[in-house]
């Protein structure tokens, strides 16, 4: 890594430490995430309204006994009112409504929990699925928008070791209901007040939930025509205002540019060297740093979207100057204007490696940026202390769920051992 320091040019005004010391990444407890693709169950959610296109849902609703227009009825009640109740089914036949509802709008999500935070403009909510799996989203109230975080898959395979997620390995891909059902449910809520300041509407969608959105490819897909796509097909949200991330999927970036939907693209890098990148995404072993970042300007020039670049600033680390200077390097060289860099804070961490940057640190990184000409913004992390990262809230509700089941299953043991002593 040394040669990477040498012959740095610094800006006149940005001075870096004369000899910056190199953490590594590791697992600091627990046993180590192990890099899948393959998810650990294989349920498959109850089919939902959402789940289909408009054609597929004509054809169920000939299947279930109904005429085809009421396939256009409930498409609005649930892309347009964000109703699913059979008690506001009032455009079907009464003695229809509850047969109606229960085929087309089965329960996928129940609420485990919310949890507040930045003076209730911001929620993050843990749903149970139908087979017990855990996702989390986040609803987000800014200036002039209300930003919804929504999850892909149950879990994630990736095994980044910084990420809580990815802590717990990989479940199972979401339907693309499920998916879609986070966002209803949380248009619901904002529109009903439950963020500070009263009711409003979620203007954008962010996949940068619990997994990796492009390696539940198909459903994430057609996911995003139902969020995009007008009503009755869809929410008929702006392309613009929807952000798919990624640690790095470079064949299926292609796919996502290809799909005639010009979403932007967020591709959360961390490293800009495959040095650190490798341990630290291992899905980098596949795809390189340079190549991961050839199809991120390849997304670019078909879609006319910029990319943001996600950057974690982990102290001594990944915060180095060098580093920051090699990042502008390696978007520089691929052109100018295509790109947006979010370094991003983490929470300090006393005692663990994966800890803030100190201030002057995250400073001289963001300086070596703009001075090359890299527009960066520093993300603005919400709920930092509601365990805002996604992942926590699943892994102590399971841990707690855990610990209850071995004290019920000890309580037990001792009411038997009790009954044998009697007899």
């Amino acid at each position: 890594m040394a040669s990477h320091q040498q012959g740095t040019n610094l800006p006149a005004n940005i001075h870096a430490p004369a000899s910056p010391r190199q953490v590594m990444p590791a697992i600091e407890s627990g046993p180590v995430p192990v890099f899948t693709m393959t998810p650990a169950r294989k349920g498959k959610a109850p089919t939902h309204l959402a789940d289909l296109d408009i054609p597929a849902r004509k054809k169920a609703s000939e299947e279930a006994g109904l005429p085809k227009f009421r396939a256009d009825q409930l498409s609005r009640h649930y892309f347009e009112r964000h109703e699913t109740a059979h008690t506001s089914l009032t455009d079907i036949p009464a003695a229809q409504r509850e047969t109606v509802a229960e085929i087309f709008f089965p329960p996928l999500l129940e609420k485990v929990r919310n949890l507040t935070a930045d003076r209730g403009q911001t929620i993050k909510t843990l749903w149970r699925l139908f087979d017990g799996a855990m996702v989390e989203t986040v609803l987000m109230k800014y200036p002039g928008r209300t930003t919804l975080c929504i999850s892909s898959q149950a879990g994630c395979g990736m095994a980044c070791p910084f990420c809580a997620t990815g802590q717990g390995g990989l479940t199972r891909n979401l339907s693309t209901g499920e998916i879609v059902e986070q966002v209803r449910m949380g248009m619901v809520a904002a529109e009903s007040g439950d963020l500070a300041g009263g009711s409003t509407c979620v203007t954008n969608i962010v996949f940068m939930g619990m997994g990796e959105p492009l390696a539940n490819w198909k459903q994430v897909q057609a996911a995003l025509h139902r969020l995009i796509e007008p009503s009755p097909s869809g929410f008929g949200i702006s392309a613009r205002n929807v952000t798919v991330s990624t640690v790095g999927m470079v064949p299926l970036i292609a796919k996502l540019a290809e799909e005639g939907l010009p979403v932007t693209l967020a591709v959360s890098l961390h490293a800009p060297d495959d040095e650190l990148r490798d341990p630290l995404i291992p899905l980098n072993s596949r795809f390189k740093v340079k190549e991961l970042l050839d199809a991120a300007r390849a997304y670019f020039v078909k879609t006319g979207r910029r990319v943001s670049i996600e950057y974690a600033l982990i102290r001594d680390m990944n915060d180095h100057q060098w580093r920051a200077q090699l990042l502008a390097d390696e978007l520089n060289k691929r052109g100018r204007g295509w790109v947006h860099v979010n370094p991003i804070p983490l929470n300090p961490t006393p005692g663990s490696i994966w800890t803030a940057s100190l201030p002057e640190v995250q400073r001289i990184f963001v300086d070596t940026l703009v001075a090359a000409g890299i527009p960066t913004t520093i993300r603005d992390t919400r709920g930092s202390d509601i365990d805002g990262a996604c992942g926590q809230l699943a892994a102590e509700v399971k841990a707690t769920s855990v610990r209850a089941r071995k004290a019920q299953e000890a309580a037990e043991a001792m009411k038997s051992n009790d009954q044998t002593e009697v007899k």
